[in-house]
């Protein structure tokens, strides 16, 4: 058997880097069986069955360190969450949402804001005030005046890379920018309705010339949290692990304990109102997801 790693999935078909081939392979049944799918950026034992032709068979999936749902990719390092400060707006609850996921794989996260130079509003400074506090670094980028360019180079150099986004940010774009040796499609956003059309219609791993490799998928605009528990919820807004004096200890969830050293912190100032908003409506809606299952 050979080893190797699924670069990109197409109905059915899965297709396999041995660094000296890529082989076009099938999985057995028994995942089926398993309820097991290959996922892009699996680590995979195949065997040949026609080498011409360089077809192949996925014989066995090796252990994921991480795991994302949406986008469907095993063993990233890092994601680049891409936003964009206006056109389509920019909905920090759905930004929050990718983070709470992302936070779950314990992957490390960088926040890209793209289209910096559309900011006509002075929202851009406000945004990464917000997250720059909370934590997490945050990068504005501009395709057009190549603002911070170099910077996501740096990000992408040595790790697998997921950029994940609702449709119409620029992450095609931007990687276009990154990698001159990409022609991936770039969408254009409807006046009409503000938001993206689809252009990646499949995940895949492609290799940069900086170094790395990162995952162009299919843009969304909805997540939901249905395997984030009510109790696990506020460890996913890292800032919260700061003011860890209240009342009820680990069992307080932030909402309507008394004495509750994050609460006291909001209206402080010293956690993000907008955060803090986001991490109710989310809690609110795991508890409903936990009642209907």
């Amino acid at each position: 058997m050979v080893d190797g790693k699924i670069i990109k999935g197409i109905g059915g078909f899965y297709y396999v880097d041995t660094d000296s081939e890529i082989y076009e392979c099938r999985a057995r049944g028994i995942f089926r069986k398993q309820k097991i799918t290959p996922l892009v950026g699996d680590l995979v034992s195949i065997s040949v069955v026609d080498e011409e032709n360089k077809k192949g068979v996925v014989e066995e999936i090796h252990d994921r360190k991480t795991e994302l749902i949406r986008p469907p990719i095993a063993n990233v390092d890092k994601v680049l969450i891409v936003f964009a400060i206006k056109n389509p707006k920019l909905h920090l609850s759905l930004l929050d949402r990718f983070i709470v996921l992302a936070e779950k794989e314990n992957l490390e996260i960088v926040i890209v804001l793209t289209k910096a130079d559309l900011d006509d509003e002075n929202s851009l400074e406000k945004i990464k005030g917000i997250y720059e506090s909370s934590g997490y670094k945050v990068i504005p980028v501009s395709n057009k005046t190549k603002l911070n360019i170099d910077k996501i180079k740096e990000e992408l150099k040595n790790n697998v890379v997921v950029f994940a986004g609702p449709s119409g940010v620029g992450k095609s774009s931007l990687l276009n920018e990154i990698d001159e040796n990409f022609k991936l499609q770039i969408g254009e956003v409807s006046d009409k309705i503000k938001r993206g059309k689809h252009t990646t219609r499949h995940a895949e791993l492609l290799k940069l010339e900086c170094g790395g490799v990162v995952a162009d998928t299919p843009g969304f605009s909805s997540l939901t949290l249905d395997d984030v528990e009510e109790s696990e919820l506020k460890d996913y807004f890292i800032e919260f692990e700061n003011f860890d004096g209240c009342r009820f200890g680990s069992k307080c969830v932030h909402e309507n304990e008394p004495n509750c050293s994050v609460k006291e912190a909001v209206e402080k100032g010293e956690i993000s109102k907008e955060r803090y908003e986001s991490y109710i409506q989310l809690l609110n809606e795991v508890r409903q997801n936990n009642r209907r299952y």
